[in-house]
């Protein structure tokens, strides 16, 4: 008399399909891209800007949308991650329900770097339990990795990106001409995930990185070889993404560099962009490996090498062993009850590991800091 009795079974699934399309030029009004996704007629376009980018391009964007007979309210947000809070959010919400859409025909438009995209997908997939939405990355950190995913969130409680959900968008269009005007600090903070990729998963990205990088990022990545690099990492983040869009297999290789830089990145959230905290973990998990035999010494030299001729700079005063203990037993919880902390296995793969412990995080500290008082200099 005690037992369940189930009275029905749901199950129901659905289709996640974007498209990340190659869209330069993209604020001349001939260009149909922003407008390739929802009606035309009578139309309504709500539209989040970078202030940065406004600076540049605010003339551009609303003749773009004038040209085209498109309604569209234009607000401007702040970068930085201490803008990526509910506040702001909510703000976003406020002021987009003062700016009524049709639910499903006139997308939301998202223009700037990953924080930017981060709420406002955020705002897109809870407003009116979701509305479409389009990414514009103008950070080579959105353009490698925050933009063409389908994460979104604010950060919450003096913790990263606790709340928010998946909200895939219905497309992400890619200009490249954007990186033209980033400061040289916000392109190697895009490096950085970047080489994340090259060390982790693609051997071939990594022989790129070591050939063409350090030019590819004095040009901003203009020329044409970054943006073969780009490409290549762009295809090589979507294919470790698509399988596992919602993160249902936790054992991530894109979670490289992404175990204890949530520490180093909550705490020093005014100092550290997300790309240097990232490359921090790349070095400390890269001497774990080197140390258990992962990585022959030549293997590790290359890293390192390749970290200094492409000018990323290592700041050590931000790394305590025990803070990043902490960080990795966070993500135990994030991770449901295992490390799963990708390792290098050899350039170009990796393998996952349930038992670092915190000796091995105060070595690789140690031999993080020598180095970098030998010069501030990298070489192995």
């Amino acid at each position: 008399m005690n037992e369940r009795i189930i009275l029905r079974r749901v199950t129901y699934r659905y289709t996640i399909d974007y498209e990340i399309v190659s869209a330069p030029n993209l604020f001349d009004p001939a260009n149909p891209a922003l407008l390739s996704v929802g009606k035309l007629d009578h139309a309504r376009r709500f539209v989040v800007v970078d202030s940065n980018v406004e600076r540049f391009h605010s003339a551009a964007i609303r003749d773009y949308f004038s040209k085209n007979h498109i309604e569209a309210k234009i607000i401007s947000f702040t970068s930085g991650e201490e803008n990526k809070t509910m506040d702001h959010y909510l703000s976003i919400i406020r002021e987009l329900d003062d700016f009524p859409l049709c639910r499903r025909d006139e997308p939301i438009i998202a223009i700037g770097g990953g924080v930017l995209t981060d709420v406002v997908g955020f705002v897109a997939g809870s407003y009116r339990r979701g509305v479409p939405h389009i990414n514009v990355p103008t950070t080579l950190m959105g353009y490698v990795d925050a933009s063409i995913g389908i994460k979104a969130g604010v950060n919450f409680d003096g913790y990263k990106n606790r709340l928010g959900g998946f909200a895939p968008p219905v497309k992400v269009l890619l200009d490249r001409s954007f990186l033209k005007t980033l400061p040289k600090r916000h392109i190697l903070n895009g490096v950085c995930e970047i080489l994340k990729l090259a060390i982790i998963k693609d051997v071939e990205l990594f022989n790129l990185l070591e050939s063409y990088g350090a030019q590819s990022v004095e040009d901003n990545f203009q020329n044409e070889a970054g943006g073969v690099i780009l490409d290549r990492a762009i295809c090589g983040m979507v294919e470790e993404l698509q399988p596992n869009l919602l993160e249902e297999e936790l054992s991530r290789k894109t979670d490289f560099g992404h175990t204890f830089s949530y520490g180093l990145e909550t705490q020093y959230e005014s100092s550290l962009f997300h790309g240097e905290a990232v490359l921090l973990d790349i070095v400390i998990s890269t001497l774990i490996a080197w140390k258990r035999g992962l990585l022959l010494d030549e293997q590790v030299e290359r890293i390192f090498h390749l970290i200094a001729s492409l000018g990323l700079i290592l700041a050590s005063t931000n790394l305590d062993a025990n803070m990043l203990w902490r960080s990795l037993q966070e993500r135990i919880y994030h991770r449901n009850g295992l490390q799963r902390v990708p390792l290098p296995n050899g350039i170009g793969s990796c393998t996952f590991v349930n038992d670092v412990n915190l000796g091995e995080i105060e070595q690789a500290v140690h031999a993080v800091e020598n180095r970098i008082a030998i010069k501030n200099g990298l070489i192995w």
